[in-house]
């Protein structure tokens, strides 16, 4: 499950808590800048079951978490014909993960 619009004080353990009352949180962690430390605001919540998830995206999209209401939606659900809306940003921010955003639409 991919959260967005996370607040800078969300950590990975307050993530979990949000999420924990939805089904089995199997990990949680907030994506971080690798040269200071804060937080990107996003990140990734994993159930055990897609029923969990959905709840979770259900319950928990446009909620209020740590004062800043979230996006909160599949992560790995990526539309017909559109980049993706979040993939760019991610993959292309990232280093690690340049290749994944940037070589999936190449049209």
């Amino acid at each position: 499950v991919l959260c967005r619009n996370l607040s800078w004080n969300t950590t990975d353990d307050t993530l979990r808590q949000a999420f924990s009352q939805f089904g089995t949180v199997l990990d949680s962690i907030v994506m971080r800048d690798r040269e200071t430390g804060r937080s990107r605001g996003f990140g990734f919540v994993t159930y055990g079951t897609s029923q969990e998830a959905e709840v979770a995206i259900s319950s928990m999209n446009e909620q209020d978490l740590d004062g800043r209401r979230i996006k909160v939606n599949l992560a790995n659900t990526r539309p017909t014909g559109t980049a993706g809306g979040y993939g760019g940003g991610a993959g292309g921010g990232g280093g690690g993960g340049g290749g994944y955003g940037s070589a999936l639409h190449q049209e």
